[in-house]
């Protein structure tokens, strides 16, 4: 018998095995405890999608409109995007039962026996169409829940006169209005209060919100330096310059001292006094240039090819091109001084230490101080400060705790492996400094598939270094690979592999910030399978292909004007070509189901780029006065706009966004921004606020 037909007989016997398991019990499917029915109802422009839901008894769905909390998976008519049609995002339901789960501890919101489940659409197009999409539900009994259902419909719908649409959608909205506010309140279950009374509140509050969120914008910044720094002070810790130096000093110490007391005692002193030299450093550069203008240089051009050649050198050097020493003459000196008793004899240990060392933590701490620079206010001493305390903390502990250096591994190549990997990430975050420039003198030279294939090859070359492949001037023979070496290029060969569909239009949203937007790319719409498909074509004058293919103004008064045109609110976008956080909002916010929708259809977006540094015409420079006393020189677009959210909003801080009226004025819905509303639930409920108030007005 031949191996071909026993494998085929091992296959017909296991697949009678398996499916005789799966069909001796009963099969349950969610459309068989469902039945429903897609028709629609067409009054002119307006066609209501109905969905004629039988539930079987003993069986439920969940509710369309969730909490924001909630863990279910809703009810919804999914509709397809088309420039035919602008479909409501609310989905008109009945009372729903509301019961919590004790065994799940949660609130569910359900629906039984026979209901039925609507959604308005307005016809934008004289033409009949078609409009397709999903009926998406999850059926449960009390016991378990059967896997989500997606059913595809499709209705025919007439064309009709788009001309008085505007006036349709408005009226149509406020019918219905009632209906949305009772399923709204039910949900949330909030109290009561008088439109009048939330309007005063939330606009007495709108300029202690600015300076709240700026204020924690900046806490959370400087916090983010403290925790970069701390373990750029262990990176730091573990080079080869470093790392051999903590248990030679902490032995000195033990060794020379009178009693163990004392040993502690000076090696602590050997700590503080590494930190008093690096926070020192960190006070000098913030007093030197002030926290505004360290502030401002990361949207300066010069600033940023500065860094870019300087932070390029540091990873040569860290790569084994070359050392970065200090004149010979500083060390000896301070080893001199190290010779003299006390606290002050110490202070100069540690200060030999950071000279001696400064090859290896020079182009860390050179690093920090660029992104601190860019954080502005008190970052370089917050990021000294943390730094400089990763980096002491061992000589504290080790000289209280001798016993522990018999654990420490032995200096070897592994030393020089850090200091490469460090090199390779200085040279990534290179590009991101000439990318900043790039982007604000909007030269076109480093787009975002340029970047991302920038990326791509530096980390490859990283994962064949790390895999043994290259060898670099300084490496030794390799005999093998530590378990934590391979662990480590593995992980940046799976970082490479991921990059790489970047380069067709892949979000990559574990990077975002870092690359240039798809708006600044070769192929803005994305490239095969990558493509946008819900960038509609732009025909609107004046308007250009911004965040996720949306048509966007780059113009105040021309925005305003077209929003009033066409009824729509105006969706003012305070933003910069250099902000990370405006980046991370378009691609993990704007492009979210429901807030694409609303960006795209309902209102008219006008982004204002404060560091655009394209010059005014001269008869349009002028010094503008935002606060007693500060003044702004307008001579670029970005001046312009800066001005005016300075002037107008008392606030500096971007993405800061602003929904407006017909009339250019503030709806009541306050602002919205990265820190507070970094999340497709807060700044989808922060647009529909908007929205309504902007159709009740």
């Amino acid at each position: 018998m031949s191996i071909k037909y026993l494998n085929f007989l091992f296959f017909y016997c296991c697949t009678l095995l398996i499916s005789g398991t799966l069909f001796s019990q009963e099969m349950e499917f969610p459309e068989d405890k469902v039945k429903y029915t897609i028709n629609i109802v067409q009054e002119e422009c307006v066609v209501t999608i109905i969905a004629d839901i039988d539930i079987e008894e003993g069986w439920h769905i969940n509710a369309a409109n969730l909490p924001l909390e909630s863990f279910s998976i809703p009810t919804d008519l999914y509709l397809d995007t088309s420039s035919m049609f602008v479909s409501e995002d609310t989905i008109y339901e009945p009372v729903f039962e509301h019961v919590y789960d004790d065994i799940a501890k949660e609130d569910l919101y359900l629906h039984e026996g026979k209901i039925t489940i609507s959604r308005k659409v307005f016809v934008k197009s004289e033409k009949d169409f078609v409009i397709k999409g999903f009926f998406t539900f999850q059926t449960c009994d009390d016991n378990h829940c059967l896997p989500p259902f997606d059913g595809p419909f499709e209705v025919n719908v007439k064309g009709c006169d788009v001309e008085s649409l505007n006036e349709i959608r408005l009226n149509s909205s406020k019918a219905n209005q009632d209906k949305k506010e009772t399923i709204l309140d039910k949900i949330v279950n909030r109290e009561e209060k008088a439109d009048s009374e939330i309007m005063v509140e939330q606009e007495s509050s709108v300029l202690e919100e600015s300076s709240n969120s700026k204020d924690k914008s900046n806490s959370k910044s400087i916090f983010l330096i403290f925790i970069i720094s701390f373990l750029s002070g262990f990176a730091a810790l573990i080079t080869p310059c470093v790392f051999p130096m903590v248990p030679m000093t902490v032995s000195f110490f033990t060794k020379q001292s009178q009693d163990k007391a004392s040993g502690v005692r000076n090696a602590i002193l050997y700590g503080i006094s590494i930190i008093i030299i690096y926070v020192l450093l960190g006070t000098i550069i913030t007093a030197l240039f002030g926290a505004s203008f360290l502030n401002s240089l990361s949207t300066n051009i010069y600033f940023n090819l500065f860094f870019f050649v300087l932070l390029i050198v540091f990873a040569v050097s860290f790569l084994g091109a070359f050392d970065i020493n200090l004149p010979n003459t500083w060390v000896t000196k301070a080893d001199s001084a190290s010779s003299k008793g006390g606290f002050l004899g110490i202070f100069f240990m540690a200060f030999t230490l950071a000279l001696v060392s400064f090859s290896c933590t020079g182009p860390i701490v050179g690093t920090l101080l660029v992104e601190s620079a860019t954080v502005g206010g008190i970052g370089p001493f917050v990021g000294m400060f943390g730094f400089s305390l990763a980096l002491a903390l061992p000589f504290g502990l080790f000289a209280a705790f001798p016993g522990w250096l018999n654990s420490l591994p032995k200096s070897g190549g592994w030393l020089n492996t850090v200091k490469v990997f460090l090199g390779f990430l200085e040279l990534a975050l290179a590009f991101k400094f000439l990318s900043n420039a790039d982007l604000v003198m909007q030269g076109h030279f480093l787009e975002r598939e340029l970047f991302i294939a920038i990326w791509i090859g530096i980390f490859f070359v990283l994962a064949l270094y790390l895999f043994g492949f290259i060898k670099l001037p300084n490496d030794g023979d390799i005999k093998h690979l530590s378990v934590s070496r391979s662990l480590l290029a593995t992980t940046v060969l799976i970082f490479v592999m991921y990059l790489i569909p970047g380069l067709w239009g892949a979000p990559l949203k574990l990077i975002s910030g870092f690359p240039p937007p798809m708006s600044y790319s070769e192929s803005p719409g994305g490239i095969g399978i990558y493509s946008n498909n819900n960038q509609k074509n732009n025909t609107t004058e004046n308007t250009h292909s911004g965040p996720q293919g949306l048509p966007v103004f780059h113009d105040l008064e021309e925005g305003l004007a077209y929003a009033k045109s066409v009824n729509k609110p105006s969706f003012l976008d305070f933003t910069g070509h250099a902000c990370i956080n405006c980046r991370k909002m378009e691609e993990k916010v704007w492009g979210e189901e429901g807030v694409f929708n609303i960006l795209r259809d309902s209102v008219v977006i006008i982004s204002l780029y404060v560091d655009d540094k394209r010059p005014l015409p001269d008869d349009q420079h002028s010094e503008e006065e935002i606060a007693p006393g500060k003044i702004i020189n307008v001579t670029t677009i970005g001046d312009k706009w800066s001005a005016y959210q300075a002037k107008k909003y008392k606030s500096l801080s971007q993405p800061y966004y602003r929904m407006l009226d017909k009339n250019g004025e503030d709806l009541s819905n306050g602002s919205a921004d990265y820190l507070n509303h970094g999340n497709r639930q807060d700044f989808l409920q922060w647009l529909r606020t908007g929205l309504e108030q902007y159709k009740s007005s």
